[in-house]
Parts: C-alpha cells; sequence; structure tokens
C-alpha cells in the first residue's frame, strides 16, 4: 500500500523558517521523482519544486528560488522542504507527490498535505 506522508507544517511569522518532510512508503522511493505541490487558499495545485530518484537534477519554482531548498534521503524513504523567509503568499496545503516517469502528466501518489500558515 503506497503511503505519502506530510509533516512539518504549522504557523510561522513572515521571514520565518519551517522544514517539511514526506515519509514514503510502498512503492521503490528512489526510482521516483518526487514533488512539492502547493494549494493557496481557494487556488488550484501548483509544484513548488521536484527532485529526481538521484537527487541531482532539481528545480523550483520562480516565486521560491534562493528561499527553498528540496532534498531527499532514500536510505530513509524521506522528502524534505527547508522553507525560508516565509512570506504569506506562501500560506496554503503542501502535499509531496510522486512520478515515476518525469514526462507523465499526473502524479502517481500524493500525500494528504500538511499545512503551512504565515501570518503575524
Amino acid at each position: 500500500q503506497v503511503q505519502l506522508v506530510e509533516s512539518g507544517g504549522g504557523l510561522v511569522q513572515p521571514g520565518g523558517s519551517l522544514r517539511l518532510s514526506c515519509a514514503a512508503s510502498g512503492f521503490t522511493f528512489s526510482h521516483y521523482w518526487m514533488y512539492w505541490v502547493h494549494q493557496a487558499p481557494g487556488e488550484g495545485l501548483q509544484w513548488v519544486s521536484y527532485i529526481n530518484g538521484d537527487g541531482d537534477m532539481i528545480s523550483y519554482k520562480d516565486s521560491v528560488k534562493g528561499r527553498f531548498t528540496i532534498s531527499r534521503d532514500n536510505a530513509k524513504n524521506t522528502l524534505y522542504l527547508q522553507m525560508n523567509s516565509l512570506k504569506s503568499e506562501d500560506t496554503g496545503v503542501y502535499y509531496c507527490a510522486s512520478k515515476r516517469f518525469y514526462a507523465t502528466k499526473e502524479y502517481d501518489y500524493r500525500g494528504q498535505g500538511t499545512q503551512v500558515t504565515v501570518s503575524s
């Protein structure tokens, strides 16, 4: 049974930091591209960052470049997102998601999400 379980969200002031984690099980984690996907209140899903299986191909949405860092530990089947200099527009639910193949349009799996609220 495939599971993606996010954790680490919470309430933080603007300029603060959070570290999200995503524990994966039920599939060969190291074979999958992994994504962090953001859903702002009232909006659709937008990818924030992704990383390939080996961790040597990484990309970020422009609005988070220089502030967020994605990483993975294949030995622990865990994906991370270090979020620094948080802004109010970063508020929303963050999901981790996976794709076996980069070109696939839809995510193969997606977790239940963790809420991030950036507010003073």
